[in-house]
Order: structure tokens, then C-alpha cells, then sequence
């Protein structure tokens, strides 16, 4: 299991809500409240953000060290002025390689992609199904041995063979399909996804055959005015509203929320 988090709105400095809060993201890698699974995310941290003034893909950072270790990212979170940012901590899945190409987000044009789950037996029992759905494009991109990549990569291959859905439609038609590829199976299958453009923000919560793992919503917190947070677990007090289970949750940046079954 991860840590997620991400914010839209006007321009602030990362480490407001990456160290400041009480209960910032660095806190929850060695004290997660909500975790199942697990009780730390050790096994990397990752940033991706993109300039407030012009029109360039996201810059990426990306660290296999715990992130209560990681003696870079304080100093760049300090100067690091953005509008949007996703964040998270890493938990890794028993078998799947501690390294920077299994390390989050996972970058493709504008788009930056997160993800706290799992497939079940990925490797051994979904992998080859799953790939034979992706384009060859999609293929391609793929570095890493992951199942969040794979979904991900899904989800690219859905966009470019119908390039008139949103991106809100296109991550719930690949959860959907690999839900029912675990299913067919009996595997279990857990996706709590954030993506964002830059412009836009969209998440999803969805677990088969149980409870979801945790992910919350803020808007326009005191703090943090004209904005949207979301975050696997509340960063410090106030009106946190958990996504709903089976859901895909979307909001560009007049901040009103859609939110649709899966």
C-alpha cells in the first residue's frame, strides 16, 4: 500500500503540504493512521509538478529512500512554487523491485499518474492478459514491472484508441476491465488512482469484494483557499470527505467536483 496526495489551485510551495501539515505526507511514510497491509511506506517517495507561468510536461522526482531519509527533497520542496503537484510515499508489493523504474508517478505527455493498490498474483497470473489489451505505443512505454504501470498503460491504450473520452471515463473503463480480468480469476484487486493534466485533477476508489482503501477530498480548506486537496489520509483538521467506494471523482480548475460510479 502507498500514500497518496495532490493539489490544485493558486501557486504555493510543495512543502506546504508535503512537510508542514501534522499529518503531511513524510509523516505518513513512518506513520500511516489508515494503513491495511502495512504499517510503513519505505520503499521510495515520488513528486511530479508543473509550471505555474508556462506550458511544459510536469518535472518528475523520484527516490527510492524512505522519504523521512531523503536529504534532497526538503531543500527542492523549499523553492518548488507550483499550482498543481501530485505526491506519494511507497509501500512496495511483496516481489515488485524497489527502483526508480518501479517508482511513481508514471509520466506521459502532460499526464502524471499514482496509484495505491494491487492486483493479486500480477505477474504470474494477469500480466500476459493485461498486455495483449495495451497498444503497441502503450507497450513501449512501459518500463517498469508493476501492476500501477500496467494499469496505467491500460488506461493510455483506452485514450488512444478513443481519444473522444474523457479522462475521467477512460479510468474507469480500465478499472473496470481489469476488474474483470481479476474476477475471472478470483484475484484480488484494489485502485485507488489520481491523474492529473495540469488543469485537471481526477481520481478513483475501488476495490473488488471490499472496502477500498482510503482516499479523501478538501476543498477550499482555510489554509489552502481556491483549492482542491486530495490525499490517502486527512494532512491536518477540517472538512475531509471520503471519495466514495466503486467511483471516479473529477475537477479542473473551477473546483466543482463530478463524481461517478464505476
Amino acid at each position: 500500500m502507498c500514500r497518496l496526495l495532490a493539489y490544485l489551485g493558486p501557486p504555493i510551495v510543495a512543502h506546504q503540504l508535503l512537510y508542514k501539515p501534522e499529518h503531511s505526507l513524510i509523516v505518513q511514510s513512518y506513520q500511516p493512521r489508515e494503513m491495511r497491509d502495512a504499517l510503513l511506506n519505505a520503499d521510495g517517495v515520488g513528486l511530479g509538478w508543473y509550471h505555474p507561468q508556462h506550458d511544459e510536461p510536469p518535472g518528475v522526482y523520484k527516490n527510492t529512500s524512505p522519504a523521512w531519509n531523503d536529504i534532497n527533497l526538503p531543500h527542492l520542496s523549499r523553492y518548488l512554487e507550483t499550482h498543481c503537484f501530485v505526491a506519494y510515499v511507497r509501500s512496495a508489493t511483496p516481489g515488485l523491485a524497489v527502483d526508480l523504474g518501479n517508482c511513481q508517478p508514471f509520466a506521459r505527455d502532460r499526464l502524471l499518474f499514482l496509484h495505491n493498490g494491487y492486483i493479486e498474483d500480477f505477474r504470474h497470473r494477469l500480466r500476459r492478459s493485461l498486455r495483449q489489451n495495451l497498444t503497441p505505443e502503450a507497450d513501449r512505454w512501459v518500463q517498469g514491472s508493476t501492476d500501477s504501470e500496467y494499469l496505467c498503460a491500460l488506461m493510455l491504450s483506452l485514450w488512444e484508441r478513443s481519444p473522444e473520452l474523457s479522462l475521467a471515463h477512460a479510468l474507469a473503463e480500465a478499472v473496470r476491465q481489469v476488474a474483470m480480468l481479476a474476477a475471472a480469476q478470483s484475484l484480488e484487486f484494489t485502485a485507488n488512482v489520481i491523474l492529473s493534466t495540469g488543469q485537471q485533477l481526477v481520481a478513483c476508489r475501488y476495490a473488488i469484494d471490499h472496502e477500498p482503501l482510503s482516499l479523501y477530498w478538501l476543498r477550499n480548506a482555510p489554509e489552502f483557499p481556491d483549492s482542491l486537496i486530495l490525499a490517502s489520509e486527512p494532512l491536518f483538521p477540517g472538512d475531509w470527505q471520503s471519495v466514495p467506494a466503486a467511483s471516479v471523482l473529477s475537477a479542473g480548475q473551477d473546483f466543482n467536483l463530478c463524481i461517478d460510479p464505476i
